[in-house]
């Protein structure tokens, strides 16, 4: 994809990327924060998914009576997300009415308020919200097989946080880490759409330029050491699934093993859609784990998934078992697939298939004018845009022998880790 966008650094550290398309009258706006679950320590765990919802309890100047209603009664919609690495905002607005937009986010960047009352009624929400996640039982095997995957790294810690921590977290823990981590040195502002490219800029450079840089944010994380060998969890709890979900230590996204491994995904279980509304509707049936496992009748559904994150994280592939399946014949089914990519190398076709598959589920989770705007932030927290414009060239280049190189380094016994979710009594 052609990189036609204006970036620009204010002197505060703030940088803006700006993309102008005239296909319809709309502008998306988004302003990413580099703060997310990676930052946290123990005690704290869940603390940046609470600041974001902090966000939006106000200000003095957009209380949060008037906040929701001002952007419905404009037609636009607006969000925000929490994960690993950062945090984003975003506004998709009829192209007259971004201004209000950009003032919101400036505004709330230094002058969120973190009323103590609704500081508490938002700790009822969030652990209801943890609650809620915890009657799923793919949540529970989730948040099990991530923590056992990491030692070290805050990688090991679910976003929403551990419950205790969410109960004993403060109004005061809360602002002291909006404060650390929401200034302009530690954010990117990108918007696309119907603008004049000029004219935008000299609007956000007016509203942003004059916030306080703040002070250079930590990022406390460190090296995950290698895999001491093969690790196993089982649970059990309420259902009638069994479900299992086998994790490998990944590379990193700025790592050249990461397209390659994005296209062994592809054709593995089917592509991973790597924007965060999805999108595509891109099946998985032609997929050697699709055809081996839930057209035999050893599972009824599978799936992978590989994210691009600032350090290594996993790749994971997650089996609903068929009720007269064993875990154990599930498992020896999904190795012996593996162990063939590893063993033998794909034929050109099938690598064809593959990246074709990568490349259309990327290109319909890139093209409206909310995704476009979304990725010149988004690349920005865990590599460059410059790692964007070039996805589709370097899936291209994607060999037999580099899929075959990614099945044999990876995709060993010792660096996986086997949760597997049993009904039945807790335990």
């Amino acid at each position: 994809m052609p990189d036609s966008v204006t970036r620009v650094k204010l002197d505060n550290g703030l940088t803006i990327y700006l993309k102008e398309i005239h296909t319809s009258p709309i502008i998306s706006s988004w302003i990413w924060y580099r703060v997310g679950s990676r930052d946290e320590l123990p005690g704290k765990t869940g603390i940046s998914h609470w600041v974001e919802h902090m966000q939006f309890k106000g200000t003095h100047q957009f209380p949060s009576t008037v906040l929701d209603k001002a952007i419905s009664r404009e037609g636009g919609s607006w969000n925000a997300f929490t994960y690993l690495d950062w945090t984003a905002y975003y506004e998709t607005l009829p192209a007259e009415k971004i201004d209000l937009a950009l003032r919101l986010e400036a505004d709330r960047m230094a002058n969120s308020l973190f009323n103590s009352e609704e500081v508490e009624s938002e700790r009822t929400v969030i652990i209801a919200e943890r609650e809620g996640s915890e009657n799923e039982p793919i949540f529970r095997l989730g948040e099990k097989v991530q923590s056992e995957s990491f030692s070290v790294h805050p990688y090991h810690y679910e976003i929403i946080g551990d419950k205790a921590d969410l109960r004993s977290i403060t109004r005061d823990d809360l602002y002291q880490h909006y404060r650390t981590y929401y200034h302009p040195g530690n954010a990117v502002l990108a918007i696309a759409g119907d603008f004049n490219s000029q004219e935008m800029l000299a609007r956000a450079t007016e509203l942003f330029s004059n916030l306080s840089p703040g002070v250079q944010s930590p990022h406390p994380a460190m090296p995950e050491p290698p895999s001491a060998g093969e690790k196993a969890v089982m649970l059990r709890g309420p259902g009638e699934t069994t479900f299992i979900q086998v994790a490998y230590h990944a590379p990193r996204a700025s790592d050249p093993d990461f397209f390659a491994f994005m296209v062994l995904d592809s054709l593995l279980s089917g592509p991973s859609g790597l924007s965060i509304f999805g999108g595509g509707g891109i099946s998985n049936k032609t997929s050697r784990l699709y055809r081996a496992m839930v057209e035999k009748e050893l599972v009824v559904s599978v799936s992978g998934g590989l994210q691009p994150t600032i350090d290594p994280f996993l790749y994971d592939i997650t089996l609903t078992a068929r009720p007269d399946r064993s875990p154990q014949e599930v498992t020896q089914a999904l190795y012996h697939e593996i162990e063939l990519l590893q063993d033998k190398r794909v034929s050109e076709e099938d690598i064809a298939r593959a990246i074709k598959q990568a490349r259309a589920l990327f290109a319909y989770g890139s093209e409206n004018i909310t995704n476009q705007a979304l990725w010149m932030g988004y690349a920005e927290m865990f590599a460059t845009y410059k790692w964007f414009t070039q996805y589709v060239g370097n899936l291209a280049t994607v060999t037999p022998a580099d899929i075959q190189h990614i099945a044999q380094k990876y995709l060993q016994p010792g660096n996986r880790l086997v949760g597997i979710y049993l009904p039945g009594e807790e335990g």
